[in-house]
């Protein structure tokens, strides 16, 4: 059992994923100052109800009870008060209890979920497999001739195919799925079979063969 700082966000965050904040508020200013002083991660959640941005009249926050730890990896500030986040999801957690301090920040007990054993990927998935390697192609091709938005920086990372769970990851990333979804592939501990309902859901849409 260990603390950490959360920061709620309408998105779903996956081990290995790439993160992009802008920071204004504050409570998400010292924090970040605080993670990159003393190279702590801070926890990204899922919110269920409530805002990314505090609101002095808005109490009802709720957020999901597993969560991945970020790691913060480069920041820039193009002006004063605003700082631009670059971070890397490291491993899941669960949240025990959390409390709201007075400047608004959430800070939780948390327990660290085991991270995916890297296996391979099965042979019935590699047209799957292909195709994310296709589409990371293609966005670091959008990335090189200056499209670069949060979407065509993924595939700047060291990629992993022969690793299932990787392979799983970054698909829930790209795929337009809600949230409720994400999350709930996120959390599955076994990473075929998170690869397995990836593989199925393409060739439902007809993405793979």
């Amino acid at each position: 059992m260990s603390e950490m700082a959360l920061f709620p966000l309408q998105s779903v965050l996956f081990p290995d994923g790439e993160l992009r904040l802008k920071v204004f508020e504050a409570r998400y200013l010292d924090l970040m100052g605080r993670c990159l002083r003393e190279d702590l991660p801070f926890g990204v959640v899922c919110l269920k109800r409530g805002s990314e941005v505090q609101r002095p009249e808005s109490s009802d926050t709720v957020f999901e009870a597993v969560g991945v730890a970020a790691q913060v990896e480069d920041v820039d500030m193009p002006q004063t008060g605003i700082m631009l986040v670059r971070a890397r999801g490291k491993e899941r957690f669960r949240v025990s209890e959390a409390s709201r301090h007075h400047d608004g920040l959430w800070v939780a007990h948390i327990t660290t979920i085991d991270s995916d054993e890297p296996v391979a990927p099965d042979a019935a998935h590699a047209s799957t497999v292909l195709a994310l390697a296709n589409a990371l192609a293609h966005l670091r091709e959008l990335f090189e001739a200056g499209e670069q938005n949060e979407m065509t920086s993924r595939g700047t990372a060291a990629e992993r195919m022969d690793d299932a769970g990787w392979v799983a990851n970054r698909w829930c990333e790209l795929l337009p799925i809600p949230m409720v979804a994400k999350q709930s592939l996120m959390e599955l501990q076994d990473p075929r079979v998170r690869l397995s309902l990836v593989d199925r859901y393409l060739r439902d849409k007809g993405v793979v063969r």
